[in-house]
């Protein structure tokens, strides 16, 4: 569809060639680049699995006139969409909690769960915590497009169940996702990928995040109501919500991610930076990142009293068996950041045999890798089946070191550069356990924000 919209935009006609399943979605996306009638060819059912006499048949007796057709009629006027959204401070509905859930949840403008219902006095509590006027736009929200506004992040912030303190943290995540860097149109695609908000910085004690046993679990209030509120949020603003009606196209999917909360007293007792720092901000700085999250290793317990005793498992299991599988289209991309989350106990083994975050890095790098017939077997299963190594090497994707042979079975890097894997240190000290959280190529990189506190925040917080 986007290529289309460049096309039509340039002057020239196209049609978009589109699976049965991915209707819905085009429509959503077409809507939002402001081209709501392109042509649209519909290929019935799933390419992927269909058989190449099959695929032949439905190209020859379905697709080339609807593309003929496309091509050469006038597209009828989109019809006009009348509907008016309510503006921020109007009164959507008086009921009862169960009335008010219940019209919430029958408009999609909840995440299946009950929220607080967002009154304008709950909102006003939130906006105390921020300096900034409720008004101010943080960035559009495709597809959609609608605008993140300040009043917009308190009041899905109250449906989320979060404190009116979190408010700082809430801004700074949405300030992430609205960078176009991020690529938010991006989090209804296939893969289901989540978003991931990482918190650094005093505030992760001083809002009493989760850092250790159940890291991951919802549970603790800041962890997990900051980790829903991102999500509904995305529904909420950007539109991506369940078919049919909404942008959300994840095949399969999973569910929200809590926050993320380091150990940054386990960094400190290593010697290790923090991954605050790690992303370029300074110690005792508060720093929400967000990534997207495609994938999750199995938990991974290593053991032994030297650093090569881990990374034997860790490059095992989170290197060959969860990196690998997905850097096909990281690859092709160009661009992924998985995610390594360390236990502190395994951290500390590292750390005390020498080996520093970047060794770690290092090692991955140079030792996680697949064939080249692998690599391109996966992508096109994937159904990406435009992937060619040369090409991307010589676009300037990938590293001249990728286009060196033509052998299928020469063994490739599968992270194009070491400093773009993340590592993060938290979880149970007492267990030898670690995960990998993979992301989704261009679609969701690491993107980060200083937290901004109030001028009055030490006095709310004393009183």
């Amino acid at each position: 569809m986007r290529a289309s919209v460049a096309a039509e935009r340039a002057g020239l006609p196209a049609v978009s060639i589109i699976a049965t399943g991915f209707l819905t979605q085009g429509v959503v996306v077409a809507k939002g680049l402001g081209m709501p009638d392109l042509a649209v060819a519909e290929y019935p059912g799933v390419p992927m699995t269909d058989a190449p006499q099959a695929l032949a048949h439905k190209v020859s007796a379905t697709l080339i006139s609807q593309i003929i057709d496309g091509l050469t009629k006038t597209a009828a006027p989109a019809a006009s969409d009348e509907s008016v959204e309510p503006a921020a401070r109007d009164t959507v509905f008086s009921g009862t909690l169960d009335e008010i859930n219940e019209h919430f949840h029958t408009r999609q403008w909840t995440d299946g769960m009950a929220i607080i219902p967002p009154t304008v006095a709950r909102i006003e509590k939130f906006l105390r915590y921020t300096d900034r006027d409720p008004d101010e736009v943080l960035g559009t929200c495709p597809p959609d497009n609608r605008l993140a506004t300040v009043w917009s992040v308190a009041a899905n912030g109250v449906m989320a169940g979060c404190k009116p303190e979190y408010m700082p943290i809430l801004l700074a995540a949405v300030e992430c996702i609205v960078d176009p860097e991020f690529r938010l149109q991006d989090a209804g695609s296939t893969p289901g990928w989540e978003p991931l908000i990482i918190v650094n910085g005093p505030i992760v004690k001083e809002l009493d995040f989760n850092f250790g046993s159940g890291v991951m679990r919802a549970g603790r209030r800041a962890n997990t109501s900051i980790g829903r509120f991102l999500k509904l949020f995305m529904q909420n603003l950007a539109g991506f919500r369940l078919l049919p009606g909404g942008g959300d196209k994840g095949s399969i999917g999973q569910t929200f991610n809590v926050v993320l909360a380091e150990n940054e007293d386990a960094c400190a007792e290593l010697g290790w930076s923090t991954f605050g720092v790690d992303r370029g901000f300074s110690e005792n700085e508060n720093v929400v990142t967000v990534q997207s999250v495609v994938h999750i290793s199995p938990p991974t317990y290593s053991a032994g009293a030297k650093a090569m005793d881990h990374m034997r498992v860790i490059h095992e299991v989170i290197g060959q068996n969860t990196m690998a599988y997905w850097s096909c289209i990281g690859l092709l991309f160009g661009k992924w950041h998985p995610l390594l989350l360390l236990g502190p106990s395994v951290a500390k083994v590292f750390a005390q045999d020498g080996w520093s975050k970047t060794q770690i890095r290092n090692y991955l790098h140079e030792n996680v890798r697949l064939s080249a017939e692998r690599l391109d077997a996966y992508a096109r299963h994937c159904g990406m089946t435009g992937l060619s190594i040369k090409g991307q090497v010589e676009q300037g994707l990938l590293p001249p070191e990728y286009a060196q042979s033509d052998d299928p079975g020469r063994l490739l890097r599968c992270n194009i550069k070491p400093e773009w894997i993340g590592i993060v240190v938290a979880g149970d000290p007492g267990r030898n356990q670690s995960k990998c959280y993979v992301s989704n190529h261009v679609q969701g990189p690491p993107t980060s924000r200083r937290v901004v506190l109030p001028t009055r925040w030490k006095s709310m917080r004393a009183g």
